[in-house]
């Protein structure tokens, strides 16, 4: 019973660690805002 408890604190600390990093990428690593414009084909304007 004792293994059981360490495979599953090792599996609880890695999948801890797996979601900070990802928290951290999140919310520090932003990518800049840019404006996208591409042409659409076969969409006329009336003017």
């Amino acid at each position: 019973m004792p293994s059981l408890f360490r495979f599953l604190f090792i599996v609880g600390s890695v999948g801890a660690l797996f979601y900070l990093g990802m928290y951290i990428l999140a919310t520090r690593f932003e990518p800049e805002q840019q404006t996208v414009s591409k042409p659409v084909t076969g969409v006329k304007i009336r003017r």
